[in-house]
Parts: C-alpha cells; structure tokens; sequence
C-alpha cells in the first residue's frame, strides 16, 4: 500500500528517515532542500547534525512499518553498507580476505522500503550491480573538490537525469609510483597523498564533522540537496495538478 504524500508549504516541514545516517552528509542537504530529518546509524554518530537513533536500520524501519509510524515520513533515504563490493574496496578487501564476509544489505534494504509505501532512495558507490542506477551525480556537478560519483535507485518517483558534466582533470595523488596532481582530492583510505581533514571539509562541503573515517564514508550534502528539491518539487506539481 503507498502512502499518500502531503507536502504543506504553510506548516510543518516533511519528515524524512535517513537510514544507515553515517554523520549525516545525506542528512545535510536533505535538510537545506526543506526536510526535516530523523537518523538511524548502529554506531553511535555523535556528530550527526539532526536527531538519531542508534539502532539496526532494518530493524528499525521494520517496526516504523509494523506500527505505523512511518506514516509520519514523507521519504526514505538508504545508504547500506557497501565495502563488500564497492569499486575501491573490492580489490584490498580480496587481497585481506575478507571482502566476501560482507553481508549484501541492499536487497532486504529494498524489501523492506517497498513495504513502506514511502518513496525511497537506495545510494550506493559505483561497482554495485545491485541497484538500478536511475540516478548518478557526480561532484563536478556541483562545483566541489572530489568526484566521488554515487549511484541512486529511485522507488516510486522519478526525475531526469542531470547530465554528466566532463572532469576537470585527475584526482590529485599517487599512482603506481607516480604523483598526479589535479583539481579534485581523493576522499576515501589514507596515504598515498590523501587530502587533510580541512582539505576533506572543503571539497566535501562538511563542516560539522572533522573525524576522517566520517568524512571518506560521506555523501556530499550538495548530491542530497539537489535529490531533496528535485522530489519536493515533483511533489509540490503533482498536488497543484
């Protein structure tokens, strides 16, 4: 069943459900775009700009489903945990032995989403056959210091793809033995000429977090943002109409 969506322009903002809310990039640019936001992280997040709960996110969004509560939210943001079989992992994680221990979250992650009758997001990196790659944003984009492209499925909306804009140049670091410079940092592990914090706040457009690990992990707010406006406009359409 698909829960009606009413988005009031003269009273409270929508409320949306960040799942697997890391410290809150996503959490960010929904925010700016006009939501109000509820996360769910098993680790405890005490840099996440907006109220949380430290749970299971599946198992949190199955008792919201369960009790009704989540008639409460308008939209559904996912980020499950993707070091299993994401592209820069994937080789390391083979090379350590344990790249295949990862438990694949997206398809219960999914299940669980289209029994909300919410309209959802499911985020992954790229090297995910998992999801359907309805949307793909990219840093350059939006003007910022990383690529760091992300892939999104879209569950029960849409919207058009922007179009991929070319690169600038590298990604500024060391490869096989040869530093590369370029106008964009490598946002993700350490070493190999890897960004300072600072350098990681401001290609990532974070500020409120400064613990690496969080910041590697991390949407730019900028991707969520654009992703906000764009289903609060379609929205806002659809009830004109």
């Amino acid at each position: 069943m698909t829960h009606p969506i009413v988005i009031r322009r003269d009273g409270p903002r929508p409320l949306l459900l960040d799942l697997f809310s890391c410290a809150g990039g996503a959490a960010m640019g929904y925010h700016r775009a006009g939501f109000d936001v509820h996360g769910v992280d098993i680790r405890p997040r005490p840099n996440y700009p907006f109220p949380m709960h430290q749970d299971d996110a599946l198992d949190h969004l199955a008792r919201l489903i369960t009790s009704g509560e989540i008639k409460r939210y308008a939209f559904i943001h996912s980020s499950p945990p993707c070091q299993g079989k994401c592209a820069l992992t994937v080789g390391t994680n083979r090379s350590q032995g344990w790249g295949g221990d990862h438990v694949d979250l997206v398809p219960p992650t999914r299940e669980l989403l289209e029994a909300s009758g919410l309209p959802y997001v499911i985020e992954q990196p790229n090297g995910r056959a998992e999801i359907r790659k309805d949307l793909t944003l990219c840093g350059e984009m939006f003007g910022l210091g990383v690529l760091r492209h992300r892939n999104f499925e879209l569950g029960r909306w849409t919207v058009q793809r922007p179009v991929h804009v070319p690169h600038r140049g590298r990604v500024r670091g060391w490869r096989h033995g040869e530093f590369f410079d370029g106008p964009y940092v490598a946002a993700y592990g350490n070493g190999g000429g890897k960004p300072s914090v600072p350098e990681l706040q401001a290609a990532m457009g974070i500020t409120w977090t400064d613990v690496r690990e969080e910041l590697t992990e991390a949407i730019p707010p900028a991707y969520s943002q654009w992703i906000g406006a764009a289903f609060l406009a379609r929205t806002a359409l659809e009830v004109a109409a």
